[in-house]
């Protein structure tokens, strides 16, 4: 009683997979919601990033946990946005 979820899934040995996975899934709905509200299609979108629709759909995955930072940033200036990286 009283432990925070995050005490929990470090007891666990869970905390750094869970946050990353929540972090891939967080990126992969911005993304998506960005594409949405600028009305792109996935299509263009990869044209846009100059990459195959099968790789655009890898990083909307948000249970694929293999992208990459380069991948990131193609999707962020196809967006005309940019990626920010912070160690905390």
């Amino acid at each position: 009683m009283g432990s925070s979820f995050d005490a929990f899934l470090q007891e666990e040995g869970l905390f750094e997979q869970t946050s990353l996975a929540a972090t891939k899934r967080v990126l992969a709905m911005q993304i998506a919601r960005e594409m949405e509200t600028q009305n792109l299609s996935k299509t263009k979108m990869a044209a846009r990033m100059h990459t195959s629709r099968s790789a655009l759909e890898r990083l909307l995955d948000p249970t694929n946990a293999s992208i990459t930072l380069q991948t990131l940033d193609k999707a962020a200036r196809a967006l005309g946005r940019r990626v920010a990286v912070a160690l905390v």
